[in-house]
């Protein structure tokens, strides 16, 4: 058979030159903090010619200047004029939701796309700036906004958009986990906890966010809107602390075969979404009990494909800006497949309860006296509850003795009308710690 000249070969299949690729998707950054700054990194050691850096935003930008910065690259205090430019894509790095929410909205509005690792906005206000997006033809990615470097929202919206998922869970919060881990392995104070992940830089001076769930619940409302395809306000959900958590309880965690995390869980049935954020004790054995330190992990229910679970560095500058980087790439290369047509979001609005029936770890505090045992029982059978044990370890002060009582599986509204009066007993040093216990 006669052979095909190699000229004629390479003709038919010419290969790809820098004259036929697209150009490159012009980025700007807007804050060079934390995240920014390996953002930046990244871009300017890139040599694919899918992304090219042009403009950097910051405050007091001529303090934030690094020679690795590429000379063309703008480096300005005038967003109005990022907008007027040329830009395809703008990374929203500042945090928080002013000016934040501003500066999207106005890039939206401008038919830029963005890139945002901003929790707080996203779990704001995340579904009309997605409709904003699409009726302006451009996109709107937050891959970064939950667990730092671990791919899960991407996984949510495109790897599992074939299932349908009914249940997310998590460990969400770095800071916690690091802080209930340190209790857990040299059982020292919450307090010492807290200073050591400070001093770490796991925690800000002021952590209440991170401590009171508020950080966690921003998450939970993220991972709802893209897994559950529903729209949840943070301040729906509720929120319990950790800082009540003392080194004894996981002594008595230990003797159910459990350790103690802060869960953020979300289960949709039906109209209802049931989800809250707060510590709970989970199994030792269980994919939670071997989250240590300042690992996120998500897991998800399927109808279809079963539990999912994801794992990795919930926070750090790196890990994130590795989800920012990954979010960019996705945006530039739909971008070069042309103008997408605008879509609703088709979110449901379900009522959101914490309702949730499980069994239940109590914690008391008391000043040792007669009957004890006996007044809390009557409490709890008055209200329709079961024991399942009772514990207590030796060795304690009876002027401040700690038990635990476990009760078998029951809704939160039944529980919490006994706790009220259970606490209010007179040998009560404390009120009670209740968590879930969830297996």
């Amino acid at each position: 058979m006669p052979k095909t000249p190699p000229e004629q070969t390479q003709a038919a299949n010419p290969v790809p030159t820098s004259r036929d690729r697209a150009p490159a998707r012009r980025v700007a950054l807007v804050g060079f903090g934390t995240v920014g700054r390996p953002v930046a990194k990244i871009l300017c050691e890139r040599s694919d010619g899918l992304l090219r850096l042009t403009h950097i935003y910051n405050r007091n930008v001529e303090h934030k200047k690094q020679p690795w910065v590429p000379d063309d690259v703008i480096w300005t205090e005038d967003f109005p004029a990022i907008l007027k430019s040329d830009v395809d894509i703008v990374i929203e790095l500042i945090g928080g939701l002013h000016p934040a929410e501003d500066l999207v909205r106005g890039a939206l509005d401008a038919g830029k796309s963005v890139v945002t690792a901003n929790k707080q906005l996203i779990a704001r206000h995340g579904p009309e700036l997605l409709q904003l997006a699409s009726a302006e033809g451009c996109q709107l990615e937050f891959g970064a906004s939950v667990a730092g470097g671990v791919p899960v929202l991407p996984a949510l919206r495109t790897g599992l958009s074939g299932d349908r998922l009914h249940g997310i869970a998590g460990i969400l919060n770095g800071t916690c986990n690091y802080i209930l881990s340190r209790i857990e392995t040299d059982r020292i104070p919450f307090s010492e906890a807290l200073e050591e992940a400070q001093a770490r830089g796991y925690a800000e001076a002021d952590a209440s966010e991170d401590l009171d769930g508020g950080d966690a619940r921003a998450k939970l409302s993220i991972l709802a809107l893209a897994g559950l395809h529903v729209r949840v306000s943070p301040a729906d959900i509720r929120a319990r602390t950790i800082r009540t958590i003392d080194a004894v309880d996981f002594d008595y965690a230990a003797e159910l075969g459990c350790t103690i995390r802060q869960i953020s869980r979300a289960d949709l049935k039906e109209t209802t979404l049931f989800a809250e954020v707060g510590p709970s004790l989970v199994p030792v054995s269980s994919p939670y009990g071997r989250v240590q330190r300042n690992l996120n992990l998500v897991l998800t229910s399927g109808e279809y494909g079963g539990d999912m679970a994801f794992l990795g560095a919930g926070a750090g500058g790196y890990p994130t800006a590795v989800a920012v980087i990954s979010d960019l790439v996705s945006v530039a290369e739909n971008l070069s497949a042309g103008p997408r047509p605008p879509r609703p979001l088709n979110l449901g609005s379900p009522s959101v309860s914490c309702d949730f029936e499980t069994p239940w770890y109590l914690r008391f505090w008391v000043k040792d006296q007669p009957g004890i045992i006996a007044s809390l029982a009557a409490v709890l059978s008055a209200h329709q509850l079961n024991i399942d044990a009772v514990l207590q370890k030796p060795g304690f002060d009876k002027n401040a003795l700690p038990f635990v009582i476990t009760l078998e599986a029951c809704r939160d509204s039944q529980l919490h009308p006994a706790l009220q009066e259970m606490s209010a007993q007179s040998f009560a040093l404390r009120p009670c710690l209740c968590l879930p216990i969830l297996r």
